[in-house]
């Protein structure tokens, strides 16, 4: 598979979980190794403990992934949790049959691995040499730092327009920034923040707590209305298509010189750090380029 170097946001991760719950659920675990030590930020309990546990559920916390193990059955202990989040270049590489020798550690791309019982399972793999995968196994999914700090999910029901907009005042930075923020809203990325703000004809500079009531509404209806459709092309696909599934579905993010599918004007990009975000000048910013120096502003 070819890495894209875009972070699998809700509708993967959704996808993700879905897929497990399909493959993996019912199945016990035979073992799970850890080749990169690095990425197993936890170490009570140690991956011996779910060794023999069957494999209960597969959910998702914003962009962390979460495989319930153990407790389904009558009298048995209380399910763990593993959690991977993917990070930028992190993947789930399904396998119906994994090699027999476990994988050895070192500087390949595997940071992990989970064999069931019948030798079907996954790596976990990480391209690039900035290692950032995190893989947790807890006893409970708020032991997870980055899940306790999550704000509400980007497509829960509570999360109304008025609810939203309370967030967004509260964030004080710019709609880019604030709809990326996970402590605010949880399951938006760089790639779906474009595509959101392209549907809402917003630019991402404008401030978040300066929206009228139309453009608050705009926005969240392109942020459930984008991730829905996202999620709905998602769920289904094979681990391995995921990635490709979520290119085909972006209208601007990543499209930089092609013509924005809306009003043919051509897509710019803003560089900033080790990413990218695209717009329509047309359709977010009345015409104006936005300048690469003005995105300092947004990281504060």
């Amino acid at each position: 598979m070819v890495h894209t170097g875009r972070v699998p946001e809700l509708p993967e991760v959704e996808a993700l979980a879905a897929f497990l719950r399909e493959r993996a659920v019912g199945h016990a675990v035979a073992r799970l190794d850890t080749p990169a030590f690095s990425a197993l930020k936890t170490f009570d309990p140690p991956p011996t403990a779910i060794a023999g546990l069957e494999v209960s559920g597969a959910g998702r916390h914003g962009k962390f992934l979460d495989l319930e193990i153990g407790g389904s059955a009558p009298g048995a202990p209380d399910a763990l949790h593993l959690v991977t989040h993917l990070s930028r270049a992190g993947w789930l590489q399904w396998r119906e049959k994994l090699p027999a020798a476990p994988p050895k550690p070192g500087r390949g791309p595997i940071a992990a691995r989970l064999r069931l019982d019948d030798d079907s399972g996954f790596d976990l793999t990480e391209q690039g040499t900035q290692k950032r995968l995190a893989l947790y196994l807890v006893r409970a999914v708020t032991d997870v730092p980055g899940i306790a700090r999550l704000g509400p999910d980007a497509l829960d029901p509570e999360l109304t327009v008025e609810r939203l907009g309370e967030l967004l005042t509260a964030h004080g930075g710019q709609l880019k920034g604030a709809l990326t923020d996970q402590t605010m809203i949880a399951g938006v990325g760089n790639a779906y923040s474009d595509e959101i703000l392209h549907v809402a004809r917003l630019s991402p500079f404008k401030p978040a707590g300066r929206l009228s009531e139309a453009e608050l509404a705009r926005v969240h209806s392109a942020m459930v209305g984008t991730l829905r459709d996202a999620v709905e092309r998602s769920i289904g696909q094979r681990a391995a298509t995921l990635k490709a599934e979520k290119r085909s579905g972006l209208r601007v993010h990543a499209r930089t010189g092609l013509p924005c599918p809306v009003c043919g004007d051509t897509v710019r990009e803003v560089s900033f750090a080790s990413k990218s975000m695209q717009y329509c000048p047309t359709c977010q910013t009345g015409g104006q380029l936005l300048a690469d120096r003005r995105l300092s502003k947004l990281l504060k």
